[in-house]
């Protein structure tokens, strides 16, 4: 490229594409590489373009199984674009990448950037370092260089945010690699988190998930044992915060202090997710996990106790290095006396880099599926009869995007109860729209989902349904010109909560 051609790409709005790949903590810190990259004067690719953009960032995840071959296999079909798409640029930043290093340039030295969970804050600059000398930009930070939050950012959802509190992990759990890849715990203070939260809420968002590789140890870094449930009771005086969750929690890290404001907090909801990864304390102790089947059993009880609706949902691997069939017997055990709404299940695999990968007693891989395929009928069988117990109930439900498929089929629309259960509900004839909340009866149960076939009871419109409908406005249209830019498609809506190390499987 002459230095005139690389003149004119600069002036010209360069378009992107973030893909995501693994966790929570990754879906946050794509925001802020996508708000990052608008700040810069990078323009979103349209919905769909499958790499057809100036510049493709891959955020990746170093703890699903085969993360890298992914990851190889999806920067192969970019290679041919690239040679066809003059200044085009490939950026691969995340958990593989902290991991992998050097390593991505040379299996695929069409790459442009290589850039760590420390130093997401650098990507713009990368870039242009890249395009400037012609050459690939790896720069991986050993420690946090700015807190993600703090950076710009472009949220996926104009009513639900992520605010993250921590970043990193104290544990040494032998099947998860997070800590290596994002260091030891960081606490952001409590006033910088608050301020978030009420800026967010001055946006028109209405509902926050705090957000930490093990969310409930915050205050460790700050020398406070209660600092988290202190933190949930700040949440509950922000007027305009309709809905606080969080994820995930860690069992050696919850207190008392914790259930009792979770459940004297009106705006922090019933919903928790709890990973007891096994049930079987010889296993536990394998895992490097800080307590045992008795202890976990025993919080859910006293969130029930405290909290008789909650919604309790967990993570469990089977198959773990040296698990016996009684061994799997008393994670089955657990998984009956728990009765939770729902449990992401995992078959062990090896994730190199772990000391799980290199133990003894590996399970043949038929072993292993057979008992994951009896663990998840007993849970269907529980999430089944669990979600039964919500026919008859009135629910208040946060209309929601993007998460019923069949809506335009069926007639409906789609949304979240305080628990976190999805709901479909029959279309009203009034307006509507993600972020508002309407009021329905539960008239029937599946093991995924609550119907409410019967009319709305109530709709009501709130500042967070007027702050979706504001992003997704078309731009005014000056008298008399035709021109003008249409939306590029709407925002996606949240995943679900899944694991405790803000990994599936990895807390």
């Amino acid at each position: 490229m002459t230095s005139s051609d690389r003149s004119q790409a600069v002036d010209e709005k360069r378009s992107y594409e973030v893909r995501t790949y693994g966790c929570q903590m990754n879906v946050h810190d794509s925001e802020r590489l996508s708000g990052l990259l608008e700040d810069a004067g990078y323009v979103r690719a349209p919905e769909g373009s499958d790499g057809d953009a100036d510049v493709v960032v891959f955020n990746t995840c170093a703890v699903r199984e085969n993360a890298d071959n992914k990851l190889y296999g999806n920067l192969g079909r970019l290679a041919p674009m690239k040679t066809k798409r003059p200044g085009m640029q490939i950026a691969v930043g995340g958990c593989l990448a902290q991991k992998d290093r050097d390593t991505i340039v040379k299996k695929a030295p069409w790459v442009d950037v290589v850039f760590g969970t420390h130093n997401i804050g650098k990507l713009p600059v990368l870039l242009e370092r890249a395009r400037i000398q012609e050459e690939a930009q790896v720069e991986i930070a050993e420690s946090l260089e700015a807190f993600p939050s703090t950076l710009p950012t472009r949220r996926e959802s104009a009513y639900a945010a992520w605010v993250s509190i921590s970043v990193g992990c104290n544990n040494t759990c032998t099947f998860c690699i997070v800590p290596a890849l994002r260091g030891k715990e960081e606490d952001r203070r409590p006033g910088d988190i608050l301020a978030e939260v009420e800026a967010l809420v001055a946006e028109g968002v209405s509902e926050i998930t705090l957000l930490g590789q093990n969310v409930n140890a915050y205050g460790s870094d700050l020398g406070d044992r209660e600092a988290f449930s202190k933190l949930l009771r700040a949440c509950g005086q922000i007027e305009g915060l309709e809905r606080v969750r969080f994820t995930s929690p860690h069992p050696r890290d919850f207190t008392d202090d914790v259930i009792a404001a979770m459940a004297e907090t009106p705006n922090v909801m019933p919903q928790l997710h709890m990973p007891m990864q096994s049930g079987s304390d010889p296993i536990l102790k394998a895992m490097r996990r800080s307590y045992r089947q008795e202890r976990f059993l025993g919080i859910i009880e006293k969130v029930r106790a405290a909290i008789p609706h909650a919604a309790i949902s967990t993570d469990i691997i089977v198959g773990f290095p040296g698990e016996t069939e009684e061994d799997f017997q008393q994670t089955m055990h657990a998984v009956r006396e728990a009765r939770f709404a729902n449990a992401f299940t995992f078959q062990y695999s090896k994730r190199p880099g772990t000391p799980a990968a290199d133990m003894d007693g590996q399970i043949p891989k038929e072993v292993v599926q057979d008992r994951y395929l009896r663990l998840v009928a007993l849970q269907e069988e529980i999430s089944w009869e669990e979600n039964k117990k919500q026919v008859g109930r009135t629910l208040e439900v946060m209309v929601a995007e993007g998460e019923g498929r069949k809506d335009g089929a069926t007639h409906r629309l789609s949304g979240r109860a305080p628990d976190n259960r999805l709901v479909h509900f029959t279309k009203p004839e009034q307006e509507i729209r993600p972020g508002d909340v309407v009021t329905v009866d539960i008239t029937y149960a599946a093991p995924h989902h609550l119907l409410a076939e019967g009319p709305t009871l109530t709709v009501r419109r709130t500042r967070a349904g007027d702050a979706w409908e504001k992003r997704n406005a078309a731009p005014a249209q000056p008298a008399g010109v035709m021109l003008g830019i249409p939306t590029l498609g709407v925002p996606a809506p949240l995943p679900a909560a899944v694991s405790g190390c803000s990994v599936p499987a990895s807390s």
